[in-house]
């Protein structure tokens, strides 16, 4: 998994690649497990960290970042934001991905097996 972003002046490297880990990491949670379940009343069935799946270091691949540094003028000594634009591509790289290896253009995330089999037409 790889993550480019311009993050305008790196003013601290290190904690840019941190930020742009968190993101990307919470871009496959949202991509993979996050999802607010409800009965048919509306209540919430998993209302708590215990509940809703979250995606823990060891289910989240290697994180490749690439800094793109092209100073800002609007941003504090031209640094740019970093971390929530990493969040974004999660669900569509993820979605392309499985489109290009078995064929299934998902609309919908997380994307869950159950899902998956249903747009292959396998259930």
């Amino acid at each position: 998994y790889a993550i480019a972003q311009d993050a305008g002046f790196a003013i601290n490297p290190l904690s840019v690649e941190g930020q742009m880990q968190g993101g990307a990491s919470q871009g496959i949670g949202i991509a993979l497990w996050e999802e607010m379940k409800y009965d048919e009343h509306g209540s919430l069935l998993n209302p708590n960290l215990l509940d809703y799946r979250l995606p823990t270091a060891r289910d989240l691949p290697p994180i490749e970042t690439i800094i793109v540094e092209v100073p800002s003028e609007e941003g504090p000594f031209g640094a740019r934001i970093v971390g929530e634009p990493s969040i974004v591509a999660g669900a569509a790289a993820i979605g392309n991905a499985i489109d290009s290896a078995v064929g299934a253009r998902l609309d919908e995330v997380p994307i869950t097996p159950e899902r998956l089999l249903r747009s292959m037409g396998k259930l």
